[in-house]
Formats: C-alpha cells, structure tokens, sequence
C-alpha cells in the first residue's frame, strides 16, 4: 500500500510538460542550444525545451543568415554592458553565469576557442579645473583573447585612439580581423591590405 500511494503522488510530477508561450522568436539550434525571444529580451533553451537561461537584456545579437539573434559558440554567449555611456562586451556560459566580465570595445563570438576583441585603455592625461574631472584618453588594441579572456597575441601594436564623438556612438568601433583557421587570422590593415598571422 505504501508502495502504490508513493507511485500515485509521482505520476502528476512527471507528466507535468514545460511549456513556453507567447515567443516572438526561435532560432535554430546551434551549439545545442536555441534562443528565445520574448518582448525585447532573450533568453536560450535546450534541446528538450527547457529553458537553461531565462529572458534578459544584455545578450548580444549576431546576424547569421537572415536572421539577427544572439548564439552560443564554443559554449559562450556575447553579452554587453554599459558603463560611463561605453558598451562594454564579456561572455557568459551556458547557466548565465559570467565567466569574462565585460571590458572589451567590441567583441567576435568565440572560434576554436578563441575570439577577436578590442582591449580597451583608459589614460588620464590631465584634470579640468573647471568642472573637477580627469581629462581622459581612450584607446585600444586588437587582441586575441583565450577561454579564460587573457590577451594572448596583439594584432595591431600602434594604439587607435577613440574619440569621444566615437565613445558616446551606438556602434562599436570595427574589428578588422578574422579567424581563418584555427591557428591562422587575416589582419587588415590601413591601406586595405591583409596579412597573414600565426597565432600559437
């Protein structure tokens, strides 16, 4: 008897289905994992329908195809946050959890774990009297950054310095570079021009 009433509490539980409504999107798989979007934020599910991380606002969008929505690669999602009217772009795993704060200028998704930033430098070069603030220049470099977000090889050495008309726009400065293989980047330069670079 005691076995039965056990099995009968059970079987509501487990026949109990997630369901997920009034979504305005949902993008392929892709890293066995989809996302969702509700209203003007997203969030991912996995391959059964579960929703491994709920709806927010700070995922970063990328166009694939004909569609724009944010992905999963190499088990990490671009997201972006606003500090001092500067985005700022960091990763986050497959439980939401932020495994590389946000601090970069713009940012690629990962690619043999790997991903192409712009490593952004803050430099006070005086102070304003005036309206008691630090004058400050901003520039950055692009980098190679790996899974952990360490800087693991320099693409361009000279730095580019952002204006602030630059710093206060919606879009971030460009990344000229891209993988070509795993060990392999093409590095544009000023005139246009590509080379070639080895990343060990």
């Amino acid at each position: 008897m005691k076995k039965l009433l056990i099995t009968l509490v059970l079987i509501p539980f487990l026949g109990i289905a997630q369901t997920i409504e009034n979504l305005e999107y949902i993008s392929p798989f892709n890293n066995e994992v989809a996302a969702i979007k509700k209203g003007n934020e997203w969030g991912f599910i996995d391959q059964d329908g579960k929703v491994i991380i709920d709806f927010r606002n700070d995922l970063v969008l990328t166009k694939t195809g004909n569609a724009t929505y944010p992905i999963f690669s190499n088990e990490k999602c671009l997201i972006a946050h606003q500090k001092d009217g500067i985005l700022y772009y960091g990763y986050i795993d497959k439980t939401g959890k932020t495994v590389i704060t946000p601090q970069f200028l713009n940012a690629t998704n990962f690619e043999y774990d790997k991903a192409l930033v712009l490593k952004v430098e803050k430099e006070t070069i005086g102070y304003n009297d005036i309206f008691n603030k630090d004058v400050v220049s901003y520039h950055y470099f692009e980098v190679v950054i790996d899974k952990q977000g360490k800087a693991i090889d320099h693409l361009t050495q000279l730095a580019i310095h952002i204006s602030p008309k630059d710093k206060e726009g919606k879009n971030p400065p460009t990344i000229t570079s891209k993988f070509i293989s795993e060990n392999l980047v093409a590095i544009k330069d000023s005139n246009k021009k590509w080379r070639l670079k080895k990343i060990e």
